[in-house]
């Protein structure tokens, strides 16, 4: 990883389309029990917001590039005003995101003592994609396609990807040349057929093979179980690739007719994992659209990853800190 790779970085033109949060942080100390019912009582410190989900994903690119934006649901309320203004400080394009009358922006607060969360507050209303809010898309995304080189589908089976979703962005994007990455959620299986690449985590990698993690004590190159998975993967997703983040053992990176190619984890402090795989397929994406071969493009995300689980929170990794991973 060289400054010459990150201006290549740089000009990459990227869309991330997928389930918009805004994250809430309420940090604090706890030295007492309520007299009220038996929960702690915390005394707070700090308070932050922070663009999650897909958002969390295009402030990772745009903290890079500042040719990324943002395709998702938000609704008409404050969340979606304050989301707005973190995404314009991020330089993420908002013109395609898509405004409902009736769903709520979803929000998460998280109270956390001593980097122990204690509560979660979640704000959000499951509802799949509407056939007009598809149409939309379908516009908007047609509209863009001549100024993408990539597109990322977000998942956090919140409803706004769906299998029509995906038919409409794969065609589209296959017939204007454009990368389409994927990073799934377990809570909705979709058949990903068409896209670039598909990047679950092991939880996720093994549910979607219907198969049991004995978590076998070997390195992960020779854990014949992950190995099955992979090839299970690429057959069941009729994908290209598919990238295994593995936490403590890294990544797994599987290929058609390639031997798989492991990565070990770069991780030197885990203080939290949150955001760790928005990290990994915001700069895995950047890589590949700008050139970087699959290995080299999972090495630099991997070392990404490695920066972010350092961190408290919804978390960025910046130009500077994955130049110094390399040394550079």
């Amino acid at each position: 990883m060289t400054s010459a790779d990150l201006d290549r970085f740089r000009q990459t033109r990227i869309l991330v389309i997928g389930d918009v949060m805004l994250d809430h942080f309420v940090r604090g100390n706890v030295r007492r029990i309520s007299p009220e019912a038996p929960v702690p009582v915390v005394e707070v410190t700090e308070e932050t917001f922070n663009p999650g989900g897909a958002a969390n994903v295009a402030c990772n690119i745009g903290g890079f590039s500042n040719q990324v934006s943002l395709m998702g649901r938000i609704g008409r309320d404050h969340a979606a005003d304050h989301l707005g203004r973190l995404l314009q400080s991020e330089g993420v394009g908002t013109q395609s995101m898509l405004v409902s009358n009736t769903i709520p922006t979803i929000s998460k607060a998280r109270v956390v003592a001593r980097q122990q969360q204690i509560v979660r507050v979640d704000r959000e209303k499951l509802v799949a994609l509407t056939a007009e809010e598809l149409e939309e898309v379908e516009q908007k995304l047609t509209a863009a396609a001549g100024s993408l080189d990539a597109i990322i589908l977000e998942d956090y089976g919140k409803g706004f990807i769906t299998e029509a979703l995906m038919r409409t962005v794969t065609r589209i994007a296959q017939a204007a040349n454009i990368l389409v990455t994927v990073d799934p959620s377990p809570r909705n299986p979709l058949p990903w057929s068409g896209v670039s690449l598909v990047k679950p985590n092991r939880l996720e990698a093994f549910a979607a093979a219907g198969l049991e993690d004995h978590h076998l004590a070997v390195p992960a190159e020779q854990n014949e179980e992950l190995l099955r998975v992979g090839r299970t993967l690429l057959e069941r997703w009729d994908t290209p690739m598919v990238l295994v983040t593995l936490g403590e053992q890294g990544m797994m990176l599987f290929r058609r007719d390639e031997a798989p190619h492991h990565i070990p984890t770069r991780a030197r402090e885990v203080y939290d994992v949150s955001g760790a795989g928005d990290t990994a397929i915001a700069v895995l994406t950047m890589a590949l659209a700008s050139g970087m071969d699959p290995v080299q493009a999972a090495d630099v995300a991997n070392h990404a990853s490695g920066i972010v689980v350092g961190k408290l929170g919804t978390a960025c990794v910046t130009p500077a800190e994955l130049l110094a991973a390399y040394g550079q």
